[in-house]
């Protein structure tokens, strides 16, 4: 019985997986060229949810919805949210950090732990006024499902976060690897004073790692909007604590072990939900999951603070 249920709860991990890993790839590109923890990624992720979420409703109380091309609808929802988060993430970077880039690392860690905190109540209060709630259900836009071999089945809009998750993995990775800015980014991330004595402009690229990073938020949040149905102003506090987990499991500052932690706390949450019931007898049940991905934040931090890919990252001098 056991078994039978393993490649579902594996479909489903990957999923969630794929989602934690774009969530942390945020993190990880501030960590790597600021050194601080940007707190403030998870809400970032989550008004990428609600603009979604909000220009499908829109779209449907106009009518044009209904008749709309669902890819068509999700790669415009897609795109306005990633501007909006892109925009909100280079904002918060102008106003939040950039004046504190000189001070002690704590301070900014509390600015963004604070501009968390207003996110979520600019979104509620926001949502409360205009709609007079702020628990919304998103419009599902693909509603078959896949099943591979009878063993399990993917819904689309999974599917859909799987693929779109790798596509934008792979472009981040490009982009880093191969493009000027993004040997810039590197070079920044290396050196910021060296950086800047060879002629690259420090804060552009810091508000472009901003820009990306939130860009990538936003569109995970359209898609968790998509994939789960129900959000409201606090999706983006555990995901996003959940998102620095997998970036700590992988290695903080490493894009590669972003991903890959990722996707491997998302197999972990998922087995652990499905298994942790039946093996203890019905002593934890699948709500003590939540626990079992922090326990596993606790672990690396004991044993292996550096992470899987730690030693790709390099002790700035």
């Amino acid at each position: 019985m056991l078994l039978n249920i393993l490649p579902q709860v594996l479909v489903d991990g990957l999923t969630l997986g794929f989602m934690y890993a774009v969530v942390a790839l945020g993190y990880t590109m501030v960590y790597g060229i600021l050194e601080f923890i940007n707190f403030a990624h998870g809400e970032i992720f989550m008004v990428g949810a609600f603009v979604g979420t909000e220009v499908l409703l829109i779209t449907d109380a106009l009518g044009a919805l209904e008749g709309m091309n669902p890819f068509v609808a999700l790669f415009m929802t897609l795109i306005i949210a990633m501007v909006l988060t892109g925009a909100l993430g280079v904002l918060i970077e102008r106003v939040a950090y950039r004046p504190l880039r000189g001070a002690p690392r704590l301070v900014p860690l509390i600015s963004a732990i604070g501009v968390s905190f207003l996110l979520q109540d600019v979104v509620r209060f926001t949502e409360a006024l205009a709609r007079n709630e702020f628990y919304l259900n998103t419009p599902t836009l693909f509603t078959s499902s896949i099943s591979l071999g009878g063993i399990a089945t993917i819904p689309a809009k999974g599917l859909i976060v799987i693929v779109l998750a790798i596509v934008m993995m792979l472009a981040l990775t490009l982009f880093v690897n191969k493009t000027k800015w993004g040997i810039a980014m590197r070079a920044v991330a290396q050196d910021r004073s060296t950086a800047s004595l060879m002629t690259i402009n420090v804060d552009k690229v810091i508000m472009l790692t901003f820009l990306i990073g939130s860009s990538l938020g936003g569109a995970t949040g359209v898609l968790f909007a998509q994939n789960y149905g129900t959000i409201d102003p606090y999706i983006g506090f555990i995901l996003g604590l959940k998102a620095f987990t997998a970036a700590v499991l992988g290695g903080i500052g490493n894009l590669r072990g972003a991903m890959v932690g990722g996707v491997l706390l998302g197999l972990l949450e998922s087995l652990s939900g499905a298994y942790m019931g039946p093996l203890t007898g019905g002593a934890f049940g699948a709500e003590y999951k939540d626990v079992f991905a922090f326990s596993i934040l606790i672990l690396v931090l004991l044993f292996k603070p550096e992470g899987l890919f730690g030693e790709a990252v390099k002790e700035k001098v």
